[in-house]
This record gives C-alpha cells, sequence and structure tokens, in this order.
C-alpha cells in the first residue's frame, strides 16, 4: 500500500487548484461582488442562492446548510471519496506528480478508488460501443438512427454506440484492460449467471448516460432485434454509480445553455434529446426510466440558479392519458421551483423526434413555444373528467378542483387560478370559487413548527446585564477597564456579581436593524484587515458592539491581533478565540459578499462602514453625555456639568475628524 500522501504536495495541489473552476462543473456560479460568487447548494436543497465561494481565499461556505471548506473538501463531498482520492483526483487534473511518505509514486492501479475504478470502466465501455457503431454487424443500429433523422455527425455527438450480439464482446474487451470480473459486477454492465457473469446488452444501440460533470456512469440500450427477448428499452441497473431518481440523460451537454438560456425542457427518451438539441433547443434532457422527481430537481435548479429572478421549466408529455398523467405527477413536484413551469402536449400524441422527422425543426420549436402553464394544465386536466353542462358536474369539478388550486403555494397565483376557474366554471359567483379554494386549504394545512423568535429576542435584550461600562470611552481618551469588564467579558479578579454565567448565544438575525451595521463592519474586517490603519483598529477594539455574538467575534478578531490579510491562518485563529457555536458565523462573515464591483468602489465602502460604526459609537456617547447634563443642574455641581460639556466637544471634534479623515 502507498503512504500519505506528503503535506506540502497536499498543499501544493490545494493552491494550484481554480476551487472556481472545480465548483462551476456542479453549479452555476454568478458574480457576488469583487472575488466572491454564490449558486444554489449543491449539498441541500434550496430556493435562493446561498452557496458562496471566495477563489482567492480557496474556500467555500453555505449560509444555508453550514457546509464549507476547501477545494478537496469540496470534491470529497461531491464525489463521496476518500481525502487521500480527493487529492489525487486533483492532482491528475494539474498534472502535478505526488510523492508519499514511503518514497511511492502514489497507489498502484488496484489500489485506486473503486468509484474512479468504476468510472474507468464506463469509459472505455462506451469507446468500445461507439467503435462498434461502425461495423458491419451494427447496420441495423444505423439504419434505426438513419431512419429518425440522425447522422454519423448526430452519433458521434451524442456518443450513440453498439453493443454486439453475443455474450462476452464488452467483458473479453474489459478484462482485456485490466478490470477484474469482482470489479465489472459493481459496473451494472454485467449480468450474473451459473457460469459466470456475460455482457447484460447484447445486440443494442447504446446511449452513454453522463452525470453533470460529463462522466459516463450508467447506458441506456434500445432493441434492434426481433428475437431479443428483453423489453424495447433496458437501462443499467442501480449502481454507486448510477441513481435513476439522480441522473438526467443529456444534462452533460445542456448544462451551459440551461444555465445561460434559463430555460431546461424535460422530454421522455434519448432520441427526442437528440432531436431537440439537433433542432436547436439544446436545453433538453429526458430521465431515464422513471418519472421527473425531487432528486431531479435539485439538479435542475441548481442549474437554472432557481432563485426567483425568472427561469422556465418546459415539461412534453403525450397527449395520451399516460401523458396526462406524468404532467399531473410533475405538478406534484411543481412547487419545489420558483421558476416557471409549463406543458407541452402534441396532440397527434408525436414525440419531439417523430415531429423533426415529419415536420422539420421548426415543429420542435412550436411545441415548445405551444407551453402552457402547468397549473393551468392540471386543473384543466382534472376538469375534464367532469360534464360541466350539468349542475351536477360543475359541482364535482369544482370539488376535485379547489384542491389544486389550494396547492399554489404563491398567494397572487392561487388567487389568480381562483379566478380562472371561476370562467372555466361559468359560475357567475368568482367567491363560490374562493370559498372553496379556502376551504381546500384549511384542509390541507399543516401547522408550522413554532419560532423561537421572540424568546430569542428576548434573551439577547437581557443578556449580560451590567456588561457595558463607558461605553466607548477609548474614543475620548478615557479608561473603560474600571469595573473588570471588557467587551461584556470578566476580567480575572473581577467581582463576580458582574457576570454570573456564560451567555447563550443566538444566531443573529442580518435583517435586524439594531445589528446590521455591526454585521457590516465584521465582514469588512474579517476579510479586508488590510483596510484597517493604526487608529482603526484601535477605534474598533473600543467599539462597543450590542448583539452580543458579533460583541463575542469583535472580541476574537481583538485577540488574534491585526493582520493585512485575510488568510486562512488568521481566520482560524479568530474562530480559535470564538464560543464553539459561532465559528461558522465567523466563516459566513468572511465569505458574505460585498456589495462593490470595482477595487476602488470596494476601498471606499469599505472606509464608509467602518467610518459609520465609529460615528454611531460617537453618536451614542454623545446621547447619553446630552442626557446626562439634561438632568443635571449647573448650580448645583458646576464642574461635572462643565466637564460634561468638554466631554460633548471632544465628541463633536471627533466626528468630524472621522469625517473629514474618511
Amino acid at each position: 500500500m502507498a503512504g500519505l500522501i506528503k503535506r506540502e504536495d497536499i498543499d501544493e495541489v490545494r493552491t494550484r487548484t481554480d476551487l472556481k473552476e472545480i465548483v462551476d462543473a456542479y453549479v452555476t456560479l454568478k458574480s457576488a461582488g469583487i472575488g466572491s460568487y454564490k449558486g444554489l447548494c449543491p449539498f441541500h436543497d434550496e430556493r435562493s442562492p446561498s452557496f458562496h465561494v471566495r477563489p482567492q481565499m480557496g474556500y467555500f461556505h453555505c449560509f444555508g446548510c453550514q457546509e464549507s471548506g476547501d477545494v478537496i473538501s469540496f470534491i470529497q463531498k461531491m464525489d463521496h471519496i476518500s481525502f487521500s482520492e480527493a487529492v489525487e483526483k486533483l492532482a491528475g487534473r494539474i498534472g502535478y506528480e505526488l510523492r508519499y511518505e514511503d518514497g511511492g509514486t502514489g497507489p498502484r492501479r488496484e489500489d485506486v478508488g473503486k468509484r474512479q475504478r468504476l468510472l474507468d470502466a464506463h469509459k472505455i465501455a462506451g469507446e468500445f460501443f461507439r467503435a462498434q457503431l461502425l461495423t458491419p454487424q451494427a447496420a441495423a443500429g444505423r439504419a434505426f438512427l438513419s431512419e429518425r433523422g440522425f447522422d454519423r455527425e448526430a452519433a458521434e455527438h451524442f456518443g450513440v454506440g453498439f453493443a454486439p450480439q453475443g455474450w462476452d464482446a464488452l467483458l473479453k474487451h474489459l478484462t482485456g484492460k485490466g478490470f477484474t470480473h469482482e470489479e465489472l459486477k459493481l459496473t451494472g454492465m454485467f449480468s450474473e449467471g451459473q457460469r459466470g457473469i456475460y455482457d447484460r446488452f447484447r445486440g443494442r444501440l447504446i446511449w452513454p448516460i453522463r452525470d453533470i460533470a460529463g462522466d459516463t456512469v450508467g447506458f441506456g440500450a434500445r432493441k434492434l432485434f426481433e428475437d431479443d427477448q428483453g423489453p424495447k428499452y433496458l437501462n443499467t441497473p442501480e449502481t454507486s454509480l448510477y441513481k435513476k431518481s439522480q441522473v438526467l440523460y443529456g444534462i452533460d451537454l445542456a448544462k451551459k445553455a440551461i444555465a445561460s438560456k434559463r430555460q431546461l425542457v424535460v422530454v421522455e427518451g434519448y432520441t427526442d434529446v437528440m432531436a431537440c438539441h439537433l433542432a436547436g433547443i439544446d436545453t433538453a434532457v429526458a430521465t431515464c426510466g422513471t418519472a421527473f422527481g425531487a432528486e431531479h430537481i435539485k439538479v435542475a435548479r441548481r442549474l437554472l440558479s432557481d432563485d426567483g429572478t425568472g427561469g422556465e421549466v418546459v415539461f412534453t408529455f403525450d397527449g395520451d392519458a399516460a401523458g396526462q398523467k406524468a404532467a399531473l405527477k410533475a405538478f406534484d413536484e411543481d412547487q419545489r421551483f420558483v421558476a416557471q413551469t409549463f406543458v407541452a402536449v402534441e396532440p397527434s400524441g408525436a414525440d419531439p423526434c417523430e415531429l423533426r422527422q415529419r415536420k422539420g425543426d421548426e415543429a420542435v420549436h412550436a411545441l415548445i413555444r405551444s407551453r402552457r402553464p402547468l397549473f393551468e394544465f392540471a386543473i384543466r386536466t382534472t376538469l375534464a373528467k367532469f360534464d360541466l353542462s350539468t349542475v351536477e358536474g360543475r359541482v364535482s369539478g369544482l370539488r376535485a378542483s379547489a384542491p389544486v388550486v389550494a396547492s399554489i403555494r404563491d398567494g397572487s397565483t392561487r388567487m389568480g387560478y381562483s379566478q380562472e376557474l371561476a370562467g372555466w366554471l361559468g359560475l357567475a359567483d368568482p367567491n363560490e370559487v374562493l370559498r372553496a379554494v379556502k376551504g381546500a386549504e384549511r384542509r390541507s394545512h399543516t401547522q408550522p413548527g413554532s419560532h423561537a423568535s421572540g424568546l430569542h429576542t428576548q434573551s439577547t435584550s437581557q443578556a449580560q446585564p451590567g456588561a457595558h461600562s463607558q461605553p466607548g470611552a477609548a474614543l475620548t481618551g478615557q479608561g473603560n477597564q474600571g469595573d473588570g469588564v471588557v467587551h461584556g467579558r470578566q476580567l480575572p479578579g473581577a467581582a463576580a456579581e458582574v457576570i454570573e454565567a456564560p451567555p447563550a448565544f443566538v444566531r443573529p438575525d442580518p435583517r435586524d436593524p439594531q445589528g446590521r451595521m455591526e454585521r457590516e463592519a465584521l465582514e469588512v474586517v474579517l476579510q479586508h484587515p488590510g483596510y484597517l490603519s493604526a487608529g482603526n483598529w484601535q477605534h474598533f477594539a473600543a467599539t462597543e458592539f450590542v448583539v452580543p455574538a458579533y460583541r463575542a467575534i469583535q472580541q476574537g478578531i481583538y485577540q488574534a491581533g491585526e493582520s493585512q490579510e485575510a488568510t486562512s491562518q488568521w481566520l482560524e485563529g479568530v474562530r480559535a478565540h470564538v464560543p464553539p457555536e459561532l465559528g461558522s458565523l465567523v466563516a459566513e462573515l468572511a465569505l458574505s459578499p460585498l456589495p462593490a464591483t470595482r477595487e476602488e468602489t470596494l476601498q471606499r465602502y469599505c472606509r464608509d462602514i467602518l467610518r459609520r460604526l465609529f460615528e454611531l459609537q460617537i453618536t451614542r456617547l454623545k446621547e447619553e453625555r446630552l442626557g446626562a447634563l439634561q438632568r443635571m443642574d449647573p448650580a448645583v455641581d458646576p464642574e461635572s456639568y462643565n466637564l460634561l460639556q468638554r466631554e460633548l466637544m471632544e465628541l463633536e471634534t471627533a466626528r468630524r475628524q472621522l469625517r473629514g479623515d474618511g
């Protein structure tokens, strides 16, 4: 066995690898400010992009599920492989030769990760099938493609191949490449009998099924010969690589177009995908022997950047009962999308491949243009089951369709379809439909889990009584440690009654106006500490943060020390000085995009945020002094009165200096 990879080689691979380039293979990223990108998280299902990447830091963080890490951990999580396998994969990508502690050059071929071995086997099998399509034995396969309007160039573009008749053509080919029978059993490309394993696909046209990164993970095979007793279409069975509930045929070819056009077209078969792409609908994909479900939606939404800013999903179905059933199944999943969803149904029952054969490319485009909103299709399909010319039929139709309308989550859309339904039913009073929809909504409504936001607010406002001493006095040259508390923390030897228990930190709401300025200031300091002058660092340390969690992070920054660059080592130092439950919040603040598109704007933004923070501190101190001044009788204590007036003048001078210095 090979030894451990040398630490310096791991660091070199991490440094040389472009994190954004790696993530781009899985997630559609958009610019989120200078040096920052965002997209839908690949680790959990979400509606709004909360997955952020900072290539210069070499770090990613999801604001939703709190997953974070570097390029190696990203590959580990996405490909479900070990740390060493992830490093080896990345090293191979950049052509870097790894060294191992035992002096070896890497693991032997038989020790390579199981997943990579399976991928290698599929890659070689795909090449084998493509080569076989050119042989005389594959004449039936070439004729099948030609009859449907696919020439040799099209076959090569989609990687279409041919599995020879016989029992062991592929088996012999792969064993000749060094694969063992035990390895090949795991690929799904072979069946097993009493005499051992044999080719699963025989005498069939073959389509490679690839994942979003372009790796072949399975195959789809179409029957060509009458003596074939198997099903018309035969796919790879479930394996560690191939999960039919997750794969989409054509996703590797369509992903860029889907991301740029914000459109996804879902068709039913391999030839339909080919026909759509060749006709110019290059956003088409197909499921592989299963309905379009939740796992497919996760893949699609990441490509669409499904964040409510546009985009559409178009399902194409046959006009028969099976097609309608499939469309209604899609309706069940629709509300996982923010994008608009549509149904395009061909009345004659022709699929995109047949349309292209009969009427050309324009007919395929016309089919997509004829799409109807999925909500409308689902409601009208429900109404079609009833005779709406009778009172009984209209009543039954309303009862059946009201739950469909009630299931629409968006309130405006639900109201609009309630009014449409009244017209489709021919009801003069639309309120009758509204009552039925609201009744259906009440019946299906489930009580959401209670939120503890009120309790959080209360605990925040009551935490650490007496923790502040002479707020911001350092800004005016006054001491602020006399009572044994610095930034809400008790110093050694201070009175025990000041803080009797450690605070329970609550994750602050970013939208909370009280903490917004503090959050923005922490983002600036954690991301661009080099922008702070020595004076800025002093003011920052003296500023009294109100939100407990932010105050703890401010203290962690102070203890980690000043830095000219937001390195991973410095950020880890900050995290080491904050309570463990706030570690993910530090990462979140360090990767939050700042609202600037140019370097000069970024510097100006950072300066403005810090100036506003310091000015807010001065404003608080002025209000405190003014209140004390108003409560004081100058005739009784003229010395204290004059002292407060001088302090107010000093604070005002400090405020003007901040504005003047920027």
